[in-house]
């Protein structure tokens, strides 16, 4: 059975996609079984590789922009024009960008992050929210399988797509073994160098653009009087991040707020080991997998009360409103000031996140194409 995985979003360094796609794809290529053969397909024009081990497994590179690519895929569908020449017709592929080529002969998976596109329209570039409503429900309906990436993103799914409900099931991701507390003072010495960190900082990961609400973060930071920390973010500009830059000038945060840019997955837990708390006040994730990666490098979290945060985060977080700007502001305080918070958030968070495995992700993935792919018309 040759199974060719979409790893597209992990070439082009996408965040939660990205990290997503190669984390699970390096899960099934370590588990792989004799009878299956593991092959790559992603667009790229800037002639990338996908990282290692994964750059070993055979796979096919497209020269084309995400756009041109979109493009194709969408003109495919207008004109019933297949696609599976493209992949090299494969038993099974499986789309981890949200996106699924015209393919005729091939089952499909296809994984489901989020439907923010509808529910929160605002928060995406013009183009790329009405190129998802658009071409979303041709996707869904050509899948032979949905996975969603938690029950929130299944629930607000089926109550849009009748293909979602009747295909979907959720299997979560987990993060990577390397993600645990970072003792070794060289690496963190380094780490805090190559970035300029300060001694002391809260930290949020993600990327720049209106769904991660850092305005608020801004505005709640900007009421804690904590002048020895500093807020930290780590992350690359993503979309319509204007608004997020004027309101940081107009609190006058500019010396209070260190940007990274862009941090490799290698130094990320250095940050998450070195930061007093890790702060996310997202308005919606559909996993949000940078939670589970600070509490697997033991750092207390403060995070949203919405979307699937709950589900992530469990009993080992302090959850507030993602409108709350003063409640933001208590928990900071609370948590800069209070020890034995943070000692019980520590520990509360390592549990927390030992209860996501990829082993297992890759394990109820595994079993969703096979059973696709059985049961083959």
């Amino acid at each position: 059975m040759r199974v060719v995985i979409d790893l597209t979003p992990s070439v082009q360094s996408q965040a939660g996609l990205g990290r997503y796609a190669a984390e699970l794809t390096r899960a099934l290529m370590a588990t792989c079984p004799p009878d299956e053969q593991i092959e790559l397909f992603y667009t790229d024009p800037r002639r990338r590789q996908p990282p290692p081990p994964l750059d070993q497994l055979p796979g096919r590179r497209l020269s084309s922009s995400s756009k041109s690519w979109r493009l194709n895929v969408l003109l495919a569908y207008l004109f019933h024009r297949s696609q599976d020449a493209t992949m090299e017709s494969p038993d099974v592929f499986y789309a981890t960008d949200h996106l699924l080529p015209y393919l005729t002969y091939s089952r499909a998976v296809f994984t489901l992050g989020d439907v923010t596109f509808i529910s929160h329209a605002q928060t995406h570039s013009r183009l790329n929210r009405v190129y998802l409503q658009l071409m979303m429900p041709h996707f869904l309906r050509r899948a032979d399988a949905v996975i969603a990436i938690s029950r929130c993103t299944l629930r607000e799914a089926s109550q849009l797509y009748s293909s979602a409900a009747a295909k979907g099931q959720v299997i979560y991701p987990a993060v990577s073994a390397h993600f645990q507390p970072v003792a070794d003072q060289s690496t963190l010495q380094a780490v805090r160098s190559r970035y300029d960190l300060p001694l002391q900082f809260l930290l949020f990961v993600g990327t720049i653009e209106p769904r991660k609400n850092l305005p608020t973060l801004f505005e709640a930071f900007k009421a804690v009087h904590a002048p020895d920390v500093k807020l930290v973010i780590a992350g690359k500009k993503g979309w319509l991040y204007d608004e997020t830059f004027a309101r940081l000038r107009e609190l006058g945060l500019e010396q209070r707020v260190v940007f990274t840019g862009f941090v490799s997955d290698e130094d990320l837990p250095a940050l998450y080991t070195m930061a007093e708390a890790f702060v996310f006040p997202s308005l919606y994730e559909g996993f949000g997998l940078p939670v589970l990666e600070a509490m697997a490098c033991g750092t207390p979290v403060l995070c949203s009360n919405t979307s699937s945060l709950p589900e992530v985060a469990g009993d080992a977080a302090l959850m507030i409103s993602p409108d709350d700007v003063r409640g933001w502001a208590q928990a900071i305080e609370q948590i800069t000031r209070e020890a034995a918070l943070q000692a019980d958030l520590r520990q509360r968070g390592l549990r927390q996140a030992k209860r996501f495995s990829w082993e297992e992700t890759a394990r109820r993935t595994r079993e969703v194409y096979r059973e696709i792919y059985v049961h083959r018309s």
